[in-house]
C-alpha cells in the first residue's frame, strides 16, 4: 500500500533563547519545543495529509503564539484540504485567527504577533504546495533541489544572499491586512520527496549543501544531517524542517 513517510525536527538554534517555530504533520503538532533527533511518522497515502512549518516573527511579541495557533488550526482542518481553493481559504482563515487572537488593539501586548507558513498537502496522485512569507518548500528531484514555494521577500540588496524582511505574513500588523497565499498544484508519484523548512535552515545553509544532503540521505537521517548543517553554519535562528517521502509499500 502506498504510504507517506515524514521525518521532522525543530530546534531553537544556537543564538535564540526560545523556539518560535511550530510544525504540523497530519494531526500531530510540535510547538515551541526542542528536538535534536528527527521524529519519523508514516501514514497511508489516502486522505489529504498536510505537512507544514510556521515561523513566528522574530522581534514581535507572541511569535510562538501565532505559529502554534496556525499549525493547530491546520491540523484540525487538514483532511479537508483537497483543493487549491480549500488551501487558500484555510490560509485566509488562519490569518484572521491570528488577528483575532492578537486582540485587534494597538495597545495589546500581542498586537503585532505574526508568523509565516509553508507546507504541502499530499494526496493520491497530487500535491498542493502553499506558503505565506519566506518559509520554503523544495521538491527533491533527480535534477536537484527545486524551490516550489514563492518567497514573500523584498529584492535582495547587492552582495546579500538572504533577507529577514517579509512582504506578507499571517498577522504581523496592528490592524488587519489581507493576504494572497501562494498555492501550486502538481502531480505526485512514488519516490517523490519534498523538503519543508523555515529560514533557520535556508538562511545559513546554501541550496547546494541542502541538495547534497537530500541526495545522500533519506528520511530521519536526512533531517538530522540538515539540522547539523544549520548548526555547523552558526545556527543563527530557529530551525524547523520536515522531509517528506512518498513510497509504494
Amino acid at each position: 500500500m502506498p504510504y507517506v513517510a515524514v521525518s521532522a525536527l525543530s530546534h531553537p538554534g544556537l543564538l535564540r533563547d526560545r523556539n518560535e517555530d511550530s510544525l504540523v504533520i497530519g494531526p500531530w503538532t510540535l510547538c515551541a519545543t526542542v528536538t535534536e533527533n528527527a521524529q519519523t511518522l508514516v501514514f497511508p497515502l489516502g486522505t489529504p495529509l498536510v505537512v507544514a512549518v510556521a515561523d513566528g516573527l522574530g522581534g514581535h511579541p507572541g511569535g510562538e503564539v501565532a505559529s502554534a495557533l496556525v499549525v493547530r488550526r491546520i491540523a484540525s482542518i487538514g483532511p479537508a484540504l483537497s483543493s487549491e481553493d480549500a488551501v487558500r481559504d484555510a490560509m485566509n482563515a488562519c490569518n484572521r485567527a491570528v488577528y483575532e487572537a492578537a486582540g485587534g488593539d494597538e495597545g495589546s501586548e500581542l498586537a503585532t504577533m505574526g508568523t509565516t507558513a509553508a507546507g504541502a498537502v499530499v494526496q493520491p496522485g497530487s500535491v498542493l504546495v502553499f506558503n505565506v512569507g519566506d518559509s520554503r518548500v523544495f521538491a527533491a528531484t533527480r535534477d536537484g533541489l527545486r524551490q516550489v514555494s514563492v518567497d514573500d521577500s523584498p529584492p535582495l540588496e547587492p552582495g546579500h544572499r538572504t533577507t529577514h524582511l517579509v512582504t506578507q505574513c499571517l498577522g504581523g500588523t496592528p490592524t488587519y491586512r489581507a493576504i494572497r497565499p501562494h498555492v501550486t498544484a502538481g502531480s505526485l508519484s512514488p519516490g517523490d520527496r519534498y523538503l519543508i523548512c523555515t529560514d533557520g535552515l535556508t538562511d545559513p545553509v546554501p541550496t547546494d549543501v541542502l541538495d547534497e544532503v537530500m541526495r545522500e540521505h533519506d528520511d530521519g537521517r536526512a533531517a538530522f544531517e540538515l539540522w547539523k548543517a544549520a548548526i555547523a553554519a552558526g545556527g543563527p535562528d530557529n530551525i524547523t524542517l520536515a522531509v517528506v517521502r512518498v513510497a509504494d509499500e
